[in-house]
Parts: structure tokens; C-alpha cells; sequence
């Protein structure tokens, strides 16, 4: 386990290098630039500016000195707003993204592993085609399409939740259902495929015909065997939970890391761009680590070698 762990934590330096080489030639070569407005300033302020955070020098220079900043975890101050470091707007806008990831990978992992359950259960019968299509209608709807059909629904006719803002119970609804939707879909997809061929194996019967209750047959013996699918599943979609955000936490001005992302693109923010995409590529590396460890956990056939 330990040259596991510490071998998967070598590979990820060059990976985290080619994000972050990728992600500051793609900046530099898109137009625009971070003092760029309708109302241009004049170019003396401009070039002091430039001097000021080193776009001035060659371009060589600037990665060189970007590489060695982010080794020691300093992108240094935005663009826009120079009175906050990287590190403070990453530290601030983290955690309620996180906390909208984290709430909306848990209410996917209960929708999509109760319609995944019941439609393997009742394969080939009307649960099963209903909790099919109701995957198929969240995989279809994009979260920005779903995000606005829900404030329209239940706050603009009902008057039932907030239709923005992240001020406590119950403004999380509308924000952790629309990110979900997609994933809740796949893992019920990836349930039902897992628990249909699980409950044809040899020791579910042989469970059934010991005259275990169908309950715990289906809930320990079945759902353990049949979630290791969703668990390979669990690392990307945690990821993309936290990270893919950016279009929910605009649509419900959510003050998390994706919006921050979003606005720092639209307004070339250079440090806060690269800052977020490497501290996402780190996050993501690591979710991916703590899959693999908990996959061979769950099947003691595989080896993490």
C-alpha cells in the first residue's frame, strides 16, 4: 500500500506540470488580457501594470517564473483584485463548493442507487422501465436547462424554495438537485447493470436458498458485488461534481470555486485561472487515489500493484 500510495503521488508531478504548461500557453494565446476593458486605459498605466506583475518580460521568462511560483504554492495576487492572494479566493470559495459537491454527490448516490436496485430487481418489468427512463431524462436535460425549468417550477409558480444565493436550509435544494441529476442517472445505470448480472451468480442463490430475507440478500450480499461499478465511477464523478459546478453556481449565484473559475476566464485573470485549474487537477488526482485504494478494498481480487 505504501509504494503504491507514494508511486501514484511521484506520477502525479508530471502530470500536474503538463496541466499547468497546457493551461499557461492556452491563456497567453487567447485574445484579450487581464487589463483589457470598454474603456481602455491609457498606455503608460497599462505598461506599468504589465512591469508591475512581469507580463513585460519574454515569455519564456514568465513560465519559468510561473513554474517555480506554483512549486512553492504561491500564484500570487489576482489580477482584478490584487488585495487577495490566489490562495485566500481558493481557501474562501472552496468549501462551498465543496459542500454543494459533496450534498449533491450523496443525493445522487441515493437516487441513482435506489432506482439502480429496483430496476434490477424487477428487471424487464414496469420499475424497471421507469427507472430507465428517468436516467435516460437526466442524462438528456443539461444542467443548464434543468437549473432555470426548476427555478421556473418551484419559485417562480410555487413559491416553494429561493430560486439563488447559498444562505443556509433550504437554498441548497434547487443547486444540489440540478448537479446531481446527471450523475444520480449514470450511477443507476451502473447499478442496475452491476446488481442484473450480481443476482445471477451462484451464492445469491444459494443466499435465497438458505431463506436470508430478500432484504438483506439484495442489500449485502447483491449490493456489495454489484456497486464495485459505481465505485470505479465514484472518482470522476466526485471530481466532476466539485469542479464541473461553474454553470450551477453561476445560474444560483453560488459563491463557490466555480464561479470565481468562471469569472476570472471571462476577465483573463491569469493567476486565478491557473491557480483554480492546477488545485482542481491535484483534487482530481487524489479522488482518483482514494478510488482505486477503496475498489481493492471492496473486491479482494484485485491488487493494487
Amino acid at each position: 500500500m505504501t509504494r503504491f500510495v507514494a508511486r501514484r503521488l511521484l506520477l502525479m508531478v508530471p502530470t500536474l506540470w503538463a496541466v499547468a504548461t497546457l493551461t499557461f500557453f492556452m491563456l497567453r494565446l487567447a485574445p484579450g488580457g487581464p487589463f483589457l476593458a470598454e474603456r481602455d486605459i491609457p498606455a503608460p498605466a497599462r505598461a506599468a501594470l504589465a512591469a508591475r506583475y512581469g507580463l513585460d518580460r519574454p515569455l519564456a521568462v514568465q513560465y519559468v517564473r510561473f513554474l517555480g511560483n506554483a512549486a512553492r504554492l504561491d500564484f500570487g495576487p489576482s489580477y482584478r483584485r490584487p488585495s487577495l492572494q490566489v490562495r485566500e479566493i481558493i481557501a474562501q470559495a472552496f468549501p462551498v463548493s465543496l459542500a454543494l459537491g459533496g450534498l449533491a454527490l450523496g443525493w445522487a448516490l441515493v437516487v441513482g442507487g435506489a432506482l439502480g436496485v429496483l430496476a434490477a430487481w424487477r428487471r424487464n418489468r414496469w420499475a424497471d422501465y421507469l427507472s430507465l427512463s428517468v436516467a435516460l431524462l437526466g442524462v438528456s436535460v443539461p444542467n443548464f436547462v434543468l437549473g432555470p425549468m426548476l427555478v421556473l417550477v418551484f419559485s417562480l409558480h410555487l413559491y416553494w424554495l429561493p430560486p439563488a444565493l447559498w444562505a443556509g436550509w433550504p437554498h441548497p435544494v434547487l443547486p444540489v438537485v440540478t448537479l446531481s441529476a446527471l450523475y444520480a442517472a449514470y450511477i443507476a445505470r451502473l447499478t442496475r447493470a452491476g446488481m442484473a448480472e450480481t443476482l445471477g451468480q451462484d451464492f445469491i442463490r444459494t443466499a435465497r436458498a438458505k431463506g436470508l430475507p430478500e432484504a438483506r440478500v439484495l442489500g449485502v450480499h447483491a449490493l456489495r458485488a454489484g456497486a464495485l461499478p459505481v465505485v470505479s465511477y465514484l472518482g470522476p464523478a466526485a471530481a466532476g461534481l466539485v469542479t464541473g459546478s461553474v454553470a450551477v453556481e453561476s445560474i444560483f449565484a453560488v459563491p463557490g470555486l466555480g464561479r470565481q473559475l468562471y469569472a476570472a476566464a471571462l476577465n483573463r485573470d491569469y493567476t486565478v485561472v491557473l491557480g483554480t485549474v492546477l488545485f482542481y487537477a491535484a483534487l482530481l488526482l487524489v479522488l482518483n487515489l482514494v478510488v482505486d485504494i477503496l475498489y481493492a478494498r471492496l473486491d479482494p481480487r484485485v491488487e493494487l500493484s
